[in-house]
């Protein structure tokens, strides 16, 4: 009796589309939420240096901020954020591996 002639190391049910499908959007996913997480830390740095910047040059009379102005531009961009949440949302739900997408993407965020 040879034990290695018969044996299979992988069967071929776990190899079947849906585990496929779930195994590359887990990856896909975490890809995807360990660069969103990297590149936003990067954005939000840059942007508190050039807050802290413009503070600076308000305090020392330099320049005059219009704060109005400024939480508006805020508002704008936050209603942009939540349009783009909508349509990864809208995305995920159509895709066949979004189930693994999703934990991939949320373990990606929590990685990075």
């Amino acid at each position: 009796m040879q034990l290695g002639a018969d044996v299979h190391l992988i069967p071929s049910t776990l190899l079947s589309p849906p585990v496929n499908e779930l195994g590359i959007g887990g990856i896909g996913g975490f890809c995807v939420g360990y660069t969103i997480k990297k590149i936003a830390k990067t954005i939000i740095t840059v942007l508190a240096i050039g807050f802290l910047g413009l503070q600076y040059l308000a305090f020392k009379g330099i320049v005059e901020i219009n704060y109005l102005a400024l939480q508006d531009l805020a508002m704008s961009l936050l209603g942009k954020a939540g349009a783009l949440q909508g349509a990864i949302t809208t995305l995920l739900a159509q895709m066949p591996f979004g189930v693994g997408f999703a934990v991939g993407l949320v373990l990606g965020l929590k990685k990075g």
